[in-house]
């Protein structure tokens, strides 16, 4: 039985890795996660605000005035609390790439082009194997056309791409005027993987104190089905490869988003609750599914139910909205 695919250039054993969480900040939960059989490590973000604060702390401790504070840093939530600053961000690379043999993929989410490229580089200099950018931004200024977001992303993509030489992969989230469009111009940048979707966390307001608060809520299984939609139409139809991240849990999860085109499946909140063995769970489960249904290696599934033979993606898409609402009896 083959489960091997291949994902950012490396040659995987199967297709499953954890995705980007906290259980990297521990050098023991990630030789776990690498004996419960994760084909890579991802790292969680690091963040240019991080970057801006350390940076801005030092000089504030040097050159202390009353009217020196930057306010927009007053927004930001205390260095205290990321475990990873910028410093043992990279150190912390060099030391999971010495405790693991699989592949280390480096995360990092940028406000500004120099920032990107800036800590790319050092990240790549830090012996990361690949290098994902969560592009997880939100567009909140009404002068701010769609457009002009899009174009700042592949120019930040672009920049990133021409600094490195590690492969290169881009988290989106789904909430882009035409992904499929997005996707082709950042196709035309070089990169390799795209990654569906990252998870925007939504804040809550608390009515007594008048606050509003951050919440986290885990994913569940529902929500792999808006990445299984844009995996089927985009696989096939574009070079790079192709990730899901989110709403896995179970091996049927993992079968449904290979059938739709993934070349690797992330999943994080099935290990935060279930811990890193079970990575081992899934990996058997999808193998003994193959087994039972005939299959000799993934590549057999992989893309098997995506769009690609469809003429028409969109307009199938609007047939199955139409059957779906007509489907509801009282």
């Amino acid at each position: 039985m083959d489960l091997s695919t291949r994902y950012l250039g490396f040659d995987l054993p199967h297709p499953i890795m954890p995705g980007a969480s906290p259980l990297v900040d521990d050098l023991d939960m990630v030789r776990r996660l690498e004996d419960a059989g994760a084909a890579a490590i991802v790292m969680h973000s690091l963040f240019e605000e991080q970057i801006s604060r350390e940076q801005w702390n030092m000089v504030h401790a040097a050159e202390a005035s009353a009217d020196s504070f930057a306010e927009a840093l007053s927004y930001l939530p205390p260095l205290d609390d990321f475990v990873l600053g910028p410093d043992s961000y990279l150190e912390q690379i060099r030391r999971i790439k010495q405790a693991v043999g699989v592949p280390v993929i480096a995360s990092l989410n940028g406000v500004t082009r120099s920032g990107w490229v800036r800590y790319a580089r050092l990240m790549e200099e830090a012996g990361a194997d690949a290098l994902e950018m969560n592009a997880y931004a939100i567009a909140a200024d009404p002068a701010d056309p769609g457009s002009a977001v899009e174009d700042r992303l592949v120019g930040m993509v672009a920049a990133v791409r021409r600094t490195v030489t590690i492969p290169l992969a881009v988290k989106l989230s789904p909430f882009y005027s035409s992904v499929a469009a997005l996707v082709r111009r950042l196709e035309n940048t070089g990169v390799d993987a795209i990654v569906l979707f990252n998870r925007f966390y939504q804040p809550d307001i608390d009515i007594e104190a008048l606050e509003v608060t951050p919440t986290l809520h885990l994913s569940g299984r529902s929500e792999l089905l808006l990445r299984l939609r844009w995996l089927a139409i985009l696989s096939g139809r574009v070079r790079p490869d192709l990730a899901v991240s989110g709403g896995v849990h179970e091996a049927e999860d993992v079968i449904k988003a290979v059938m739709a085109g993934a070349h690797a499946v992330q999943t994080v909140s099935a290990l935060l609750q279930h811990g890193p063995e079970h990575l081992t769970v899934l990996t058997v489960g999808l193998r003994r599914w193959m087994e039972e249904h005939d299959y000799s290696s993934l590549k057999q599934m992989q893309g098997s139910m995506n769009l690609q033979r469809c003429p028409e993606p969109a307009a199938f898409e609007r047939a199955n909205y139409m059957r779906v609402l007509q489907s509801w009896r009282v």
